[in-house]
């Protein structure tokens, strides 16, 4: 892979981005990663003296994303790949959970994402090329209880990611939504925003649920590097999806999910076809 080309990757202290980061340095890309300190910032640059450059960014600044962006097509090359990485997890029942809560949820995970898309798109529209992954999660296929902000924000991206991909197909360009399942991620562990208890009538169904997430946080089945590598190689392919899943537990909740559902849609179909005409 050629050192000319230039990857932006929001979120790149830990986790996927990070993971994904350290793949792409060693196949040769220039890596972009947004951080929120000074410190992580000169961490990331530490990876790779030559072609890792930090950017200090909060996707939720987004009077300062397109500076940002700016910035990187003058002074480190144009964006061949963005990275939509940025985001947490909240949990909460939904009755317990602030609508303070979920707008911060869809800030950083929906409008900060689609901001820095908003940013990138006219540069890649200009040279008709280009790939956008945004990373969703299989919570934008399936629920669970306790995460309604969470798969909320999510199944927005995968929807926004979809039509966006049908939108600058004539331009060159291809968006790809990135589900993963459960990996070895921070996601339920020091990242994750977890709303205190109120009420109740919730304790039997949520608390075994809480509690076993915390359990499994650091063991769960998925490696990220892994997860980087697949992704690696979804942007270096010539024909990639728009929507692509990560880990058998991803596919088999996915796979169910769309199962379920089609039998709903036939148990219904009369009801569904009366209303026509």
């Amino acid at each position: 892979m050629s050192s000319s080309r230039t990857m932006l990757i929001t979120g790149v202290s830990s986790g996927f981005g990070r993971a994904l980061a350290q793949e792409a340095l060693a196949a040769g890309y220039r890596v972009v990663g947004t951080v929120r300190s000074e410190q992580a910032k000169q961490s990331f640059e530490a990876l790779n003296a030559a072609s890792a450059f930090g950017r200090i960014l909060d996707v939720t600044d987004f009077d300062s994303i397109g500076n940002v962006v700016n910035e990187i097509e003058a002074n480190v090359g144009p964006l061949d790949v963005l990275v939509n990485n940025a985001g947490y997890g909240h949990e909460g029942v939904m009755e317990e959970s602030s609508l303070v809560e979920m707008r911060r949820q869809f800030d950083v995970n929906v409008f900060g994402a689609v901001a820095v898309m908003k940013s990138v798109l006219p540069f890649m529209r200009e040279r008709r090329r280009g790939h956008i992954l945004n990373i969703t999660s299989m919570g934008g296929f399936i629920t669970m209880p306790g995460i309604a902000y969470y798969c909320g924000s999510k199944f927005a991206l995968e929807g926004i990611s979809e039509v966006l991909g049908k939108e600058v197909k004539p331009f060159g360009i291809r968006v790809t939504a990135v589900a993963p399942g459960s990996f070895r991620t921070e996601w339920a562990g020091r990242s994750m925003v977890r709303t205190p208890r109120s009420i109740p009538d919730y304790d039997s169904l949520f608390d075994p649920i809480r509690k076993g997430r915390e359990e499994k946080s650091g063991r769960q089945l998925g490696d990220p590097a892994k997860a980087a590598r697949a992704m690696l190689s979804i942007i270096e392919s010539d024909a990639p999806p728009s929507h692509l899943l990560l880990g058998s537990d991803a596919l088999g909740l996915v796979r169910e999910k769309l199962s379920s559902l089609s039998a709903e849609f036939d148990t219904w179909e009369s009801i569904t076809r009366s209303t026509d005409g």
